[in-house]
Parts: structure tokens; C-alpha cells; sequence
């Protein structure tokens, strides 16, 4: 599948067909089987890498254990799935971050996306047993131009190099949210003013370190028209992934996907995350209790964020959002962009991108 007008997405020597990058969605919602499909269609597909153990047996006894196995099968599994562009994302913010960061460099991924926090640590270098022929791409997630240069003149200065893209993210985004509660509505830091900026402050490290570093933009993209507004304001790819949640291939339940389709526009609210940051999801009667003060009991066997205090948080976010991929929103609620409440229908993988490449097209 290839489009004659839909430019490529060229990172350092990979190549995706389509310039989408489907997002790294966490706790058990993007895996190999949605990674991969993305692939086989010529977009990037990702894992999601954190809490990626819930459903390992030893999770809540072995926790950092039982994520570097299933981060290790998960990517397996995907290869053995597609010939493809294959990448994980990563908090900074996760307690094992260093442990999931060297399974991916040892599984030879292609990408390593890079979220929740400023990634100032270089890769490591493949452990014994890893793929040393393998040269993974590094691609930090922002969302200001402020922290681009701040990652990226580190880099330069301490490493003499610099990562390979860099992700922007804006305020309409699913989950997690690097914005302050003021700033999701304002129009200084709508998506078209942070990519233009980020781009400005990208051109100087190319002409440094001679070389491309493709940016691309994220946050409330949902059709192939958004795709060729983006690419016409220097662009060079997107990332979408309230989209992908609802495909057949997704991972997460069929309640989740079906959370998106009934959805309505009021529905997607912002909530104060237990990590410290605002989030985006699905109202549901879980988030209405938190929200009137209720605290839901829960023990915490992992602290698995590093900005997590779990003696005051009114609910275990890693429980919640493990409880809604299985299905139980009674006990959980689904994370989802700003245009969730457009999701209609479940369809696959292949028609999505058939469908947002006719946009598109059209859009052109």
C-alpha cells in the first residue's frame, strides 16, 4: 500500500512507506498486535512499554521482572509479525526505565520513543546477548520548543550528538499531558504554533550536526486532512493514536474501544493524574468518585513512577488503567485524545490507513 502524493517518513536509514506513527498507548493498549499491523501497512507501529506486565503472573511480586519479559515477548511477537518499522515508547518517569530502555536496545528495536520527563541519558550499548548490529533510533516526546533545546543542546554538548527525531505533542493528546491545566485551551500552545516553533529550533542542530531530524506532530490528529495540514507546516510526519484504538487489532478490550464510540464530546474530560499531571479521558462513573473525593483502596507493590506518591493518591493509576484494558471500567477508565468522541465504528488496521489516506488525497 503506497500513495503517489503521501510523502515517506525517512528517520536517519529507516523508511516508513506513510509518515504515520501510530502512538505508544500504555498499560497493555498498543502491544504486538497493533504495532505490528501498523507496520505491515506501512506506518510505524508501537508498544507502549510501561505496566507493560500486568498480565505476567509474577507482576505484582516481580514487577521489574515481569515487565522485561513481556516488553521482550511483546517485541518477539510483533517481528515474528511484520517486516516492519517496530518502536516502543518509554516514560522517563517509570522506575524501571533504564531496565525497559535496555531490553528494547538489546531486542534491537527500531525507535525508542521517549516521554514523561526529559531524556538526557544516551542508549546504552547492547548487553551480552543483545543484537550488536542493530542501531536504534532515539525520538524524545515534547511539547515546547523549550525542552527541544534543552534535550537536544545536552546532547550536543555531552554526547557530541543528537537524538534522530523528536515528537511534538500538543494539548488535544490522549493520557498524559505535558501542559499545565491553563495552557490545554490556549491558543499559544495549540499544535500549529509548538510544531513551528520546535521546527525553528530543530534547523540549527541540523546544520550542526549535518543532518535530517524529522519533526513530527502529535495531539488530536484524526484525519488525512489534519495529516496534510501538518506536513504543509514543515512536518515531516504524525503520530496518531485515538485513532488505532479503535481497529480490530488494538489490544485493549472491546469495552475500551466501545467507551471511545459512545462517547460524547463533553465526555472527554481532564483529570489530575496521581503521577502530578493532567490527563485526558473518558467519563465514566470511576472518575466522577474520584472526582467527588472518593479513595479507592489499594496497596502499592510496585512504585512504578518515580513522580507517583502513593500515601496521598486517591486511586492506583497503573490498577485503573490495567482494569480497563481487561474490560472492568467500573474499576478503571480509558485515556483517549480530544476527537475520541468522532470514533463510530471498530474497523481494521488496513481500512483505517485506506481511509486516511483517501482524506488525504482529498485534503490534497
Amino acid at each position: 500500500m503506497g500513495s503517489k502524493t503521501i510523502p515517506k517518513l525517512i528517520i536517519g536509514d529507516l523508511e516508513a512507506r506513510l509518515p504515520i506513527i501510530q502512538g505508544g498507548m500504555s498499560v497493555g493498549i498498543s502491544l504486538s498486535g497493533l504495532a505490528s499491523a501498523v507496520a505491515n501497512e506501512g506506518g510505524i507501529g508501537v508498544i507502549g512499554a510501561a505496566a507493560i506486565g500486568m498480565l505476567e503472573p509474577d507482576f505484582k511480586t516481580r514487577f521489574k521482572e515481569a515487565n522485561k519479559r513481556a516488553l521482550r515477548k511483546e517485541i518477539r511477537k510483533a517481528r515474528e509479525m511484520t517486516e516492519g518499522i517496530i518502536g516502543v515508547n518509554i516514560m522517563v518517569a517509570l522506575s524501571d526505565f533504564d531496565d525497559l530502555v535496555q531490553v528494547a536496545v538489546d531486542e534491537g528495536v527500531d525507535l525508542i520513543f521517549l516521554g514523561a520527563g526529559l531524556p538526557l541519558k544516551k542508549l546504552p550499548t547492547p548487553s551480552l546477548g543483545g543484537l550488536r548490529n542493530t542501531s536504534t533510533k532515539v525520538v524524545p516526546i515534547v511539547s515546547s520548543a523549550r525542552a527541544t533545546k534543552v534535550i537536544f543542546q545536552y546532547w550536543a554538548n555531552k554526547y557530541n550528538q543528537v537524538p534522530d527525531a523528536v515528537v511534538v505533542e500538543g494539548p488535544l493528546a490522549g493520557g498524559h499531558l505535558g501542559f499545565k491545566k491553563e495552557q490545554i485551551d490556549d491558543f499559544s500552545y495549540s499544535l500549529e504554533k509548538l510544531v513551528l516553533e520546535v521546527i525553528s529550533e530543530i534547523k540549527n542542530f541540523e546544520e550542526q550536526f549535518n543532518k535530517k531530524i524529522p519533526v513530527i506532530a502529535a495531539g488530536g490528529i484524526f484525519t488525512g486532512a489534519d495529516i496534510n495540514k501538518f506536513l504543509q507546516l514543515g512536518a515531516q510526519g504524525v503520530q496518531m493514536s485515538t485513532r488505532f484504538v479503535a481497529t480490530l487489532e488494538c489490544d485493549a478490550s472491546i469495552q475500551f474501544k466501545e467507551s471511545y464510540i459512545k462517547s460524547k464530546p463533553e465526555d472527554l474530560v481532564i483529570i489530575d493524574s496521581p503521577v502530578g499531571l493532567p490527563g485526558r479521558a473518558v467519563l465514566n462513573e470511576f472518575l466522577e468518585d474520584i472526582s467527588v473525593g472518593v479513595k479507592k483502596t489499594f496497596t502499592c507493590p510496585y512504585k512504578c513512577l518515580k513522580t507517583c506518591d502513593f500515601r496521598v493518591a486517591p486511586y492506583c493509576i497503573a490498577l485503573a488503567l490495567t482494569n480497563a484494558k481487561k474490560g472492568n471500567l467500573a474499576e478503571g477508565f480509558a485515556f483517549a485524545g480530544a476527537n475520541a468522541y468522532k470514533v463510530d465504528k471498530i474497523v481494521s488496521v488496513k481500512e483505517l490507513m485506506e481511509t486516511l489516506l483517501t482524506e488525504y488525497e482529498k485534503a490534497v
